[in-house]
């Protein structure tokens, strides 16, 4: 199934923007930037929105500006609009279950505690849908974890992201095709 749109989670302002939480908006922020596409506000989407060409493949990408546990709205109402799938979605979002400088595609499964993904599960009542998660490690107790996400990594963790999405940048071609395995075969391979 190829992918029609693209979806990173974060928080919306600049007291977020470098945070661990919105490693997501970082991703399709360098995408964009990467394909020279600018995010436009779509207000009836609650979104910044853009449209992007991936070897042919056209696809629309979302940053939903609705802060993190409400995601899902966003994600429902352009789902809604363009007749689109859940399975022809990628959210990219943090995950603190995986190290810095670790990604992985995945289908499916649960939140895993993700409010933004706990959201989009819950308005969309499915969770039929493909996952780029990007590690920035767990702060070692579940009572630092909020403190944690919402502030800025380390400049070597930081770089260890990056390096992530760069690597996770380099299958988005086999991604948008539908070409999952081959895409996380590769993936799985370069950012362990």
């Amino acid at each position: 199934m190829a992918i029609q749109l693209i979806v990173g989670l974060g928080n919306p302002g600049p007291d977020y923007a470098k945070t661990r939480h919105n490693v997501g908006f970082w991703f399709v922020e360098m995408l964009c930037e990467q394909q020279r596409a600018a995010f436009a506000p779509e207000p009836k989407f609650k979104s910044l929105m853009t449209q992007i060409s991936i070897d042919g493949h056209t696809c629309r990408v979302l940053q939903p500006v609705t802060y993190m546990n409400r995601s899902g709205e966003a994600i429902q109402a352009v789902l809604n609009f363009f007749k689109l799938k859940p399975d022809e979605m990628l959210v990219i979002h943090d995950e603190l279950d995986l190290p810095c400088g670790s990604a992985r595609l995945k289908f499916d499964g649960g939140h895993g505690g993700h409010n933004g993904l706990r959201d989009i599960i819950s308005r969309l009542g499915t969770n039929q849908f493909y996952r780029l998660r990007l590690g920035i490690s767990h702060p070692g107790s579940k009572e630092e974890v909020l403190n944690y996400v919402l502030h800025k990594p380390s400049l070597s963790d930081k770089q260890k992201i990056l390096e992530a999405i760069d690597k996770s940048m380099s299958v988005l071609s086999d991604v948008v095709a539908g070409k999952i395995d081959k895409a996380m075969n590769h993936l799985h391979t370069i950012a362990k």
